[in-house]
């Protein structure tokens, strides 16, 4: 299965609403990429930024897809990659 950069945004806005405990229209997600540091993201809530490793991504899609395709992954079947746009291919 392959997550859409969209689905990735989607995943970091609904697990960064819960953690923070506001709307997940408050959020608002960049996902980043750098050959030096890899995947993360930068998020803003409430006027604040907040820098997401690719850990944080992984957990997000993890309870993303638990919530979403009521299916449990681990972090080892999630693999992030990119090249016009960023994706996450899901293995069994």
């Amino acid at each position: 299965m392959r997550l859409s950069m969209e689905q990735i945004v989607n995943a970091v806005c609904l697990n960064m609403a819960e953690r923070y405990e506001v709307p997940p229209t408050s959020v608002e997600v960049e996902l980043l990429y750098d050959e030096d540091q890899g995947f993360g993201a930068e998020t803003w809530i409430d006027g604040r930024s907040r820098i997401l490793v690719e850990a944080n991504l992984k957990e997000a899609i993890m309870r993303y897809m638990q919530t979403e395709f009521d299916r449990r992954v681990y972090p080892s079947q999630i693999q992030l990659d990119v090249e016009d746009e960023m994706w996450a291919d899901i293995t069994e």
